[in-house]
């Protein structure tokens, strides 16, 4: 079984995360999940249990625990969704360069030849 195990502190370390769970049962993997760019901790991780009374056992004794002063979040992992994970898109500020949408600003900035005049 997939753990997820959530709102860890994020000097939290992987093998901090197997200590926890070891008492449990047999841990096939212990995974931590960090930022991309920087390499710090997101503050979350996954255990996989194949022990499935072992697994449900360690969620029902961890889940709300105080570990390192954060109440931790440990329920079963759900399967990861075609629609999850990533990020990417526009989040929907305005849409691409000639939309006609766009975030404010000072509209359009190409003038092009056009006499600015005196403007007193």
């Amino acid at each position: 079984m997939d753990i997820y195990v959530g709102n860890l502190a994020f000097q939290f370390s992987e093998s901090d995360l197997q200590s926890l769970f070891q008492e449990y049962g047999e841990i096939k993997s212990v995974k931590l999940i960090s930022d991309k760019m920087t390499g710090k901790s997101k503050g979350f991780g996954f255990v996989t249990m194949d022990n499935e009374t072992e697994a449900q056992a360690a969620i029902d004794k961890l889940n709300g625990t105080a570990v390192e002063g954060r109440n931790i979040i440990v329920n079963q992992a759900r399967p990861k969704t075609e629609n999850s994970g990533g990020g990417g898109g526009r989040g929907g500020y305005g849409g691409g360069r000639d939309s006609g949408g766009g975030r404010g600003g000072y509209g359009n900035r190409d003038h092009g030849d056009r006499d600015r005049g005196n403007r007193y």
